[in-house]
């Protein structure tokens, strides 16, 4: 009886200490879990933007006198030469002498732009020959594999911007080709009345084929010299303009990749930056700061068809991709925390978090690249805060 009590009372002290131990062990603590693991990552700046013409031409009274009503309307399709307003100059602003001679400096203003306007354009055609001789060549050494597929894209994005700065140039030809005629006909008009003659009705003609895109000056009555009439362009020509902040811009440069969101569309279309304009301007922010802003102007990339619904002065949202790779080893950028000068996150081993140093490399937002201290399907603590400490036991939520 005695040896069974014995037995007895030592199970129960057994059964009491071990419940004790049980008592004051500390509870393993819930955290919330996350997976380190290879993925595409890319570091993008997101900014507002907003589309326009490419090419816009303000079409303005080339003498002043009485402008006839304007019968055209905004999405009215104009071609070159094409008369879209019609003006009787004023006979008292053409008998002063100053008429005139405004009028031939206009004219001479003219035919100096023109000459410009056509050595740039020289220039231009010679530089879009060399890139699309430079991309012929390095389209030759990739069949090789003596150059790698970034530096093609490289030359095909190099001769793109070539095209257009040529396409850019010979329009600006055209314009002042019509500048330097219209201004001419100011001038004939100006020696017609004040060497007595009538005064005849002047035509304003549209310089190239367009559309309308808005009139300045519908109804009819005064108009003074140089004064807007309408707004011509070709709204199947657009470009983007984007203000970023110039902490950014000097991350970004042209042929950069931009991803454009949120415009209406069904998904996002692809576009490539074309320049990044060397001044920058101050801007207050909604919230009343001061802001270094530089205005970085953005081509399609994809097919008009992608993007056909858009029109001059949409809104869209651009992400420039800065960085980007296909296979990232990556971990949620919250499971991370300083570690005296680095960077450190709890692993999850077992039942038990281990502290484990971590190299990063790039930062996505969300989530961050990991060059070492991690591997691929390790479990880290998602969001460690004051609790976790290293060989602490914790417990998915």
């Amino acid at each position: 009886m005695r040896l069974r009590a014995k037995i007895g009372m030592l199970a129960t002290a057994a059964v009491v200490a071990a419940g004790l131990a049980l008592g004051f062990m500390p509870r393993a603590v819930p955290v919330d879990v996350a997976e380190v693991k290879r993925a595409p990552l890319a570091v993008t700046v997101e900014e507002e933007g907003k589309t326009r013409v490419r090419e816009r031409y303000t079409v303005s009274a080339p003498v002043a006198g009485y402008l006839r009503r304007i019968d055209l309307k905004a999405g009215d399709a104009v071609t070159a030469g094409q008369v879209v307003a019609v003006i009787e100059p004023a006979r008292s602003v053409a008998l002063d002498p100053r008429t005139r001679a405004q009028a031939q400096a206009q004219a001479s203003a003219a035919q100096a732009a023109l000459a410009a306007a056509q050595e740039n354009a020289r220039a231009a055609s010679a530089a879009a020959q060399l890139a699309q001789q430079e991309r012929a060549r390095v389209e030759a050494l990739r069949q090789s594999n003596f150059v790698s597929a970034q530096a093609l894209d490289s030359a095909r994005t190099a001769e793109t911007r070539a095209r257009a700065a040529e396409a850019a140039v010979q329009h600006a030809v055209r314009v002042a080709r019509f500048d330097l005629a219209t201004a001419q006909a100011a001038v004939a008009s100006t020696d017609r009345l004040q060497a007595g003659g009538t005064a005849e009705q002047m035509p304003v003609r549209a310089p190239v084929a367009a559309h309308v895109l808005k009139l300045l000056h519908e109804s009819e009555g005064a108009v003074t010299a140089g004064q807007p009439l309408l707004e011509i362009g070709d709204p199947a020509s657009l470009e983007i303009e984007v203000e970023v902040l110039s902490t950014h811009a000097v991350k970004i440069a042209p042929g950069s990749k931009v991803i454009l969101d949120r415009w209406g569309g069904e998904r996002p279309v692809e576009g490539r930056v074309r320049v990044v304009e060397p001044s920058g301007f101050t801007k207050i922010s909604a919230l009343g700061v001061e802001e270094q802003r530089v205005r970085v102007i953005v081509d399609f990339a994809a097919p008009r068809e992608a993007w056909a619904r858009l029109g001059d002065g949409y809104r869209v949202e651009a992400r420039f991709v800065l960085w980007e790779g296909q296979d990232v080893l990556q971990l949620p950028t919250s499971a991370l925390f300083r570690q005296g000068e680095g960077w450190a996150a709890f692993v999850i081993d077992g039942r038990r978090v281990r502290l484990a140093p971590v190299e990063l490399g790039q930062r996505a937002g969300l989530a961050t690249e990991v060059l070492s201290g991690l591997a691929a399907g390790d479990k880290v603590v998602a969001h460690p805060d004051e609790t976790i400490k290293d060989g602490v036991r914790v417990k998915p939520r």
